[in-house]
């Protein structure tokens, strides 16, 4: 039955996940999304509002500067490589004040592309009186490396140290207050000649910056808050300067004491990776190949990981991951990588996800215990059973059709409800607890079987080969009442309790299994299947013993198993 109940378990848990904005592509990720204790997620969009907006545009004395809007929009609009979110709100600010005619001065030359490694990214254009400029836009380190000149007040001079620092000191202002900066840089003497590459980004002269807003959703801190109550330390790795991803995450709640940059991540080694990642929620200016080293770190930590992102740079991480996590808007690349994909990039979406995988996982757990503990007890008594009977307990024809019968009952374990207690932190099928419960609640099944042979052969007096059918029809009766029942014992953490009901598709396949079999006993169909039909007192036996085992399972659940567990 176990590949019926995982087939069943994972389609159910892909179903509502569905109705929850979450499509599941492969049904083996969501145990694995049940069992995830560490997800790492960008900022931009699952934490943020993902609703970037130009807030400003100052040159390198902080003042509002149209000229860098200028550039910035240049660079933006004739860019031929994906716009980006920063790309679109430099247009759309450009637009508004009517800069849109602007493009019709010029014509591109050239690029170079934007890479991961630079961190930047350059136009080569030219006006109508042949005059070419390059303009740079890019991360504010990266484009001060590059930069030998500053413009300050229409006036160009060398980028010395202390005019670096004072540029330094404008960005950092800025982005402490939580806006995301980026650097805008031109120069004039380009060869007309010439094949343009990275080398060309060079003796720039930086003349100001841009910086943006991305709020933080109102629903991010509660749920980042009920995530971690729910066992899921949530890691912010992010490609985004420290200062603004410090702010964002402080004011969502999380842990921003112990950060580390791109810069740090590469010059440790892997063991030396492997001891920080615990101590650290937040990674800033993290290249792809960076991301993931550190979710293969959290990985080598006995961790089940989580990487939820959406972009190029994203791929290699949710490929290493456990669980790859994208959005439908997000590019195919990050799609094709990974394992679920959310109908909205939102932290709520991904919550209602995991408590989808946690159900599918408890539930796979609740049919293996009693699946183990059944069989093993079954083993016993059958073994018991040859030493003393002068005949078979059960023929081979009673055995199909009491695992049949027993495997119907079963059938509803999948779509069963679980305890909130089983919700609260992330499961996994441990073979450990497994052998402990199949220990105590496997030899607990014998007694009543033993039992159940005490009362036939000694009170009953069916103790010979002419009266096997009898001995047979009786036992039969207690096995499957007893394993359709004692899934109601088993399933919840406190038993003959109303706190966490049972589901009807359980409790209808149940009473199915239960009906079908008191059919059998008790009429003419018995006769079939090599057994008699039961007498009223002997059923009244059955239904007494099957009663003392689902009490005393109980009570073992209860003060035995529950502090062990």
């Amino acid at each position: 039955m176990l590949p019926v109940v995982l087939s069943s378990g994972l389609a159910r848990g892909a179903i509502n996940m569905a109705k929850h904005q979450t499509i599941v592509k492969s049904q083996s990720s969501i145990s694995s999304f049940g069992e995830m204790d560490v997800l790492c997620t960008d900022k931009t969009g699952t934490i943020t509002q993902d609703n970037i907006i130009l807030e400003r545009y100052m040159d390198v004395n902080g003042d509002d500067d149209m000229r860098v809007l200028r550039h910035a929009y240049l660079n933006s609009y004739f860019q031929s490589g994906l716009k980006n979110l920063i790309d679109l709100a430099i247009i759309e600010r450009a637009n508004s004040y009517n800069m849109d005619d602007l493009v019709n001065y010029y014509r591109i030359v050239d690029e170079v592309p934007f890479d991961f490694a630079r961190r930047r990214m350059s136009v080569i254009l030219e006006d109508r009186s042949g005059k070419r400029q390059l303009i740079t836009k890019g991360a504010v380190e990266e484009i001060l490396k590059i930069c030998s000149y500053i413009d300050r007040d229409g006036v160009v001079t060398k980028l010395d140290d202390q005019t670096r620092e004072e540029a330094f000191e404008v960005y950092f202002q800025h982005n402490n207050d939580g806006l995301r900066m980026i650097a805008v840089a031109q120069k004039n003497e380009i060869p007309n000649e010439h094949e343009f590459g990275i080398k060309d980004e060079s003796d720039m002269v930086l003349i100001g910056f841009v910086g943006f807003l991305d709020p933080p959703k109102e629903s991010a801190k509660p749920t980042i808050e009920s995530l971690n109550q729910h066992g899921v330390d949530v890691v912010v790795i992010t490609g985004d300067s420290l200062g603004v991803a410090k702010k964002v995450c402080s004011k969502v709640g999380i842990d921003t004491e112990v950060t580390y940059l791109g810069k740090d991540i590469d010059e440790m080694d892997d063991e030396q990776l492997r001891n920080v990642v615990g101590t650290c929620h937040l990674f800033a200016k993290i290249s792809p190949v960076q991301k993931q080293r550190i979710v293969q770190a959290f990985q080598e930590n006995n961790h089940t990981v989580g990487f939820l992102g959406d972009g190029i740079n994203d791929a290699l991480a949710l490929k290493q991951a456990d669980v790859g996590i994208s959005v439908d808007t997000a590019v195919d690349i990050a799609k094709e990588s990974a394992d679920i994909i959310l109908l909205k990039k939102d932290l709520t979406v991904l919550e209602k996800g995991i408590l989808e995988g946690r159900k599918t996982i408890v539930n796979m757990i609740k049919y293996l215990e009693m699946a183990v503990s059944g069989n093993f007890g079954n083993m016993i008594s059958v073994i018991v059973a040859s030493l003393f009977l002068p005949f078979l307990p059960l023929l081979p024809v009673h055995i199909l059709v009491q695992n049949l019968l027993s495997d119907l009952a079963q059938t509803g374990i999948p779509f069963d409800n679980c305890d909130d207690e089983d919700l609260q932190k992330p499961r996994k099928l441990e073979s450990d607890r497994l052998v402990k419960f199949m220990a105590v609640f496997g030899p607990l099944s014998s007694v009543f079987d033993l039992m159940s042979f005490a009362v036939l052969y000694f009170v009953l007096g069916i103790n010979t080969p002419e009266q096997a059918s009898i001995f047979q029809a009786f036992w039969f009766t207690f096995g499957i009442l007893s394993q359709a029942l004692i899934i109601f014992i088993i399933r919840a953490k406190k038993p003959f309790t109303f706190k966490n009901k049972p589901s009807t598709v359980l409790v209808a396949v149940s009473a199915l299994a239960v009906g079908i079999t008191l059919l059998i006993v008790n009429t003419p169909i018995a006769y079939s299947i090599e057994l008699v039909p039961l007498a009223p007192g002997h059923l009244m036996w059955v239904l007494g013993i099957v009663a003392l085992y689902l009490i005393s399972t109980a009570i073992v659940k209860h003060f035995v198993w529950t502090p062990l567990d």
